[in-house]
């Protein structure tokens, strides 16, 4: 063979070759795109503010066990009380009802994801009952409070620190303070727990049905509500979450945050709750450092151990306040 020959008889080779690269670059990339345009989709449906089809928004029905409570707690006459929300400059509004009669004893309550303050009336009737004063907030992108993107409590534990030293200045220095919070509001309440300035005036913390971690709870509803793997999803909805909104889901853990607290905190959850997983209170309340009780609401689905049995609800409460508060 002649070297002419040689070098033209390899070139259907090395044509065969490029395309073969070229191909496989046009796979990689529709499918880094296709995987891209879905990470933008959940995105949206986990973390901007929206309708979520998956929440139950309706009106509380009039025979439902917590309606007079409810009902009680949205016709009352409340304060209007504001702060600044960062990143973004974003104002945060807040319900402020006083209890009956003067005290310094007030609970600050966290609602949960695609909730709003109104969502939890129940648990401030339940509260301004038990003597307390009963704050209230929207969460940033919640009800009457601005802002795009959804905390799960990670972003909102440093909004909920600047409610917590609201109420001292505005009730006194005396002031004793309880958290408390049901679902994403249970996970803000131990997010809130582990931050390293949390005021003296907190005495205790109550937390209803939160998750370990955003990254748990995300990988779990990726299986349960939509069946597909975590693996390469969550991770990619999680890095448009940091440039987006500015954390990532490994970051944003109750399960750490517990680890650093050393006040009292009473963990409830439903033995039938599928939307957070019941095992996952029995790691937070594991990996919780200061005193702790566990209360596992036999029959209650998820953030429904109050409506359960409302009476039993709050006396576990009281008897739990009743140790710290005074």
């Amino acid at each position: 063979m002649t070297k002419h020959q040689m070098r033209h008889s390899g070139q259907p080779v090395k044509k065969h070759h490029r395309a073969l690269w070229i191909t496989l670059i046009v796979v990689v990339l529709l499918l880094v795109g296709g995987l891209l345009g879905a990470g933008s989709y959940f995105f949206q449906v986990a973390e901007v503010r929206s309708h979520k089809a998956f929440i139950n928004n309706a009106p509380m029905k009039k025979t439902e066990p917590l309606y007079q409570k409810d009902q009680w707690f949205r016709q009352q006459k409340k304060q209007r009380w504001t702060i600044t929300g960062q990143p973004g400059n974003l104002k945060l509004v807040a319900n402020y009802l006083p209890a009956a009669q003067k005290t310094n004893k007030t609970v600050v309550i966290a609602h949960g994801f695609g909730g709003n303050k109104e969502k939890m009336s129940a648990y401030g009737t339940m509260f301004h009952d038990l003597g307390f004063n009963v704050l209230i907030p929207d969460d940033r992108a919640a009800g009457q409070s601005q802002g795009k993107y959804i905390g799960y409590g990670w972003l909102d534990r440093k909004d909920y620190l600047k409610w917590i030293n609201l109420v001292i200045e505005k009730n006194g220095q005396d002031s004793q303070i309880l958290m408390d919070g049901v679902s994403m509001g249970g996970a803000t309440t131990m997010m809130v727990s582990g931050e390293h300035d949390v005021p003296k005036q907190v005495k205790a913390y109550i937390e209803d049905c939160g998750y370990t971690s955003v990254k748990d709870e995300i990988n779990y509803q990726a299986k349960s509500m939509y069946g597909i793997p975590s693996w390469p999803l969550v991770p990619i909805v999680s890095a448009i979450s940091q440039v987006r909104a500015g954390y990532n889901y490994s970051e944003a853990s109750s399960v750490n945050a517990v680890k650093r607290n050393q006040r009292p905190m009473l963990f409830i959850h439903g033995s039938k709750d599928t939307f957070v997983p019941t095992r996952m209170v029995y790691q937070n309340y594991k990996a919780a450092a200061g005193p702790k009780e566990l209360w596992v609401v036999k029959g209650a689905k998820h953030a429904a151990s109050f409506k359960h049995d409302p009476a039993v609800y709050q006396q576990h409460v009281e008897a739990f306040l009743n140790q710290y508060f005074k």
